[in-house]
């Protein structure tokens, strides 16, 4: 399945540098299977609260020693200490970036941002990126003026990316130029929606400025999920703004 003349490949590379593929499993062995069969063509692995809760801070490493990139998808949100002591010690794994619910404010994401670069430093690691989670992909409706507070407090605490739905896209990136943007919600053209409300095609996501595209159970659960992976990275590669 693998093409090494495309892999190779200066615009492939790009493509597959732009796809985080969701890990929503409950088992180490079964993500690393998943991950190993993908990693021609995916870059980035999503660890969520699911397989974190089920195999712990292992999860992270052990997605590390297979070369992937990780992000590691908690969304944290609680007081500004206790998220400032969480960040920290998931700063310290390694992970390239991490999620924090900018429903907690601009003090708790500040202190989101403050320990999970004193806990990277503290170990050695790159300093990660902290993505302020806007609204949820499975709401309905996202406010133009929720959508902007919430990229506010993301500026304001200090975070190098947002996490929002494609269709926000057209809201949130005049508002925040220096932003990464991750973009959860993608579906393949034909994919059933699962739980997503807002959601779009990889090609139209990246069309429109996502930076980074989450990607789960279209290719996870799929037939052949490599063919998948394949056919999303092709159509990426024709797809930059």
């Amino acid at each position: 399945m693998v093409e090494p003349d495309r892999v190779s490949s200066v615009p492939f590379a790009r493509a597959r540098a732009r796809i985080a593929l969701a890990l929503d499993v409950a088992t180490l062995d079964e993500a690393v299977s998943l991950a190993r069969r993908i990693h021609p063509y995916v870059a980035t692995v999503k660890i969520g609260l699911e397989l974190y809760l089920a195999e712990g801070p292992k999860s992270v490493e052990a997605l590390l020693e297979e070369g992937f990139e990780v992000f590691l998808d908690l969304k944290l949100h609680d007081i500004p200490t206790t998220v400032e002591r969480s960040a920290r010690v998931i700063g310290a794994l390694g992970a390239r970036y991490l999620t924090v619910h900018t429903l907690g404010g601009v003090a708790m994401v500040r202190a989101a941002v403050s320990g999970a670069l004193a806990g990277a430093a503290g170990a050695g690691h790159e300093p990660p990126v902290v993505a302020g989670v806007t609204v949820l992909t499975s709401d309905l409706v996202a406010a133009p003026e929720t959508l902007a507070e919430r990229v506010r407090v993301a500026i304001e605490g200090g975070c190098g990316a947002v996490v929002c739905a494609a269709p926000d896209l057209s809201t949130v990136r005049p508002i925040a130029p220096g932003l990464r943007f991750i973009v959860p919600g993608i579906r393949p053209e034909g994919s059933a929606p699962d739980d997503q409300a807002r959601m779009t095609t990889p090609a139209k996501a990246r069309s429109e400025g996502a930076d980074l595209l989450v990607i789960g159970r279209p290719i996870t659960r799929a037939s052949d999920p490599e063919g998948v992976a394949l056919s999303i990275v092709r159509s990426l590669m024709h797809a930059e703004p």
